[in-house]
């Protein structure tokens, strides 16, 4: 019975597919002569509610967590590792949590494992960090642990300099990069929307079992930077917007673009935003606008670490209060949330994690005690869900988690 339902899946999906190609696709000339292939407007559009009996079967099973996704972040490094991989499980297995957001294609642009994608710029930004996704995503089903695959969109120095048309450049033609030497490519257009997707969906059919999408947004500061860059505003240039609201209307496209193309796939689609991103009509520079974005996703997860916040909600100095923060926000956040017709769930990011880069008397060791006081308070703004991150995949131990 499962091989049927395959098999009917895949046949739905290729004549799908088939019946979506457009007659032609008009390339713009570019730097290069190979354009990422663009989607028009599908001949054939996918029901609001895609039946679940023809949905992809990855042949992977691993369903919703009951009580609410609990997980932790995993880098491609830690994927890949043997070692670290069966650590940071036994941790996610003896501690009460369930699922972990693991990289798929990471900060710089690199697919961290073999996708099984056509894409030849896809192709060329492989890493094999990890050599076997498909044992370790059966390890995870054997184990029950929930998978989410992190894909960062526009945040992408590989595909921008494979393709400078698709990103911001200087006067003399360069790629634009950020202080930090990261490059961005650009929002607006559909060609970058489309390799993004691809991505995704690949990592769908591999067996992940959510989609979050990371870095779904202008870079910081992109106001001040705009009228000194050569880029396309694509179909938004005709559009009767200023350019604050041609922004906020690509980012929030994008995501609901995504989410359509991805229902045959079964998958639940998420988006990291920032935190203070609920906290203003919206934020102008990066084009995210939280309600917007929050309507056309299954899980929003906004970025919440004490650490990341300047004086906010009357507190001082955020990091030395991180159960004040996380609940000061949750009343913005709910407040936003309950006011959408279908709102998503709410999944927050929260630190774990020491900033001692802010400076004596700014911060304070992070342990026990400060991951579970953020944990509480979600609970008690009646939130269960949330995702720890950090970057060096090193978990507190000794904290409970569940409070519901």
């Amino acid at each position: 019975m499962k091989n049927n339902k395959k098999w009917i899946g895949t046949l739905l999906l290729s004549a799908a597919f088939f019946l979506s190609m457009p007659f032609a696709v008009q390339a713009e000339e570019t730097e290069q002569k190979e354009p990422i292939a663009i989607n028009d407007q599908p001949l054939l559009s996918i029901p609001e509610k895609f039946p679940a009996q023809f949905a992809y079967d990855s042949g992977i099973d691993i369903p919703y967590p009951e009580k609410g996704v609990k997980g932790i972040y995993v880098t491609a490094y830690s994927a890949g590792g043997t070692d670290k991989m069966a650590e940071l499980t036994d941790f996610v297995k003896s501690s009460g949590l369930n699922s972990m957001v693991i990289d798929v294609k990471d900060d710089e642009g690199s697919m961290t494992m073999d996708i099984g994608s056509e894409n030849e710029i896809v192709q060329q930004s492989t890493q094999d960090y990890v050599t076997d996704p498909q044992a370790m995503l059966k390890q995870l089903e054997k184990d029950e642990i929930y998978p989410i695959g992190r894909i960062v969109v526009f945040k992408d120095t590989l595909l921008a300099e494979a393709r400078p048309d698709l990103s911001f450049k200087r006067a003399d033609g360069s790629v634009w990069k950020n202080s930090n030497g990261d490059a961005f490519v650009n929002p607006f257009s559909k060609e970058v929307w489309d390799y993004n997707v691809e991505v995704a969906k690949q990592a769908a059919k591999m067996g992940f079992k959510e989609i979050q999408f990371d870095y779904v947004r202008f870079p910081e500061g992109f106001e001040t930077q705009s009228d000194s860059l050569d880029y396309t505003h694509g179909d938004y240039d005709t559009k009767n917007l200023d350019e604050v609201q041609q922004r906020v209307e690509a980012v929030t496209d994008f995501v609901k673009y995504a989410r359509e193309e991805l229902k045959p796939y079964g998958v639940e689609v998420s988006v990291d935003i920032f935190g203070y991103a609920a906290t203003v009509p919206e934020a102008p520079g990066i084009g995210q606008n939280f309600s917007k974005i929050s309507e056309n996703v299954d899980v929003i997860s906004s970025m919440i670490y004490p650490s990341h916040w300047g004086s906010y909600f009357g507190i001082g100095k955020p990091d030395l209060e991180p159960y004040k923060l996380v609940s000061e926000y949750m009343k913005v956040e709910n407040e936003l949330l309950g006011g959408l017709d279908t709102p998503p769930q709410s999944r927050p990011w929260l630190q774990d994690f020491t900033a001692s880069y802010l400076g004596a008397g700014n911060y304070m060791n992070y342990g026990a005690p400060q991951v579970e006081d953020q944990v509480k308070a979600l609970h008690e703004a009646g939130v269960d869900e949330f995702l720890l991150w950090d970057a060096n995949n090193t978990y507190t131990p000794g904290v409970n988690y569940n409070f519901n």
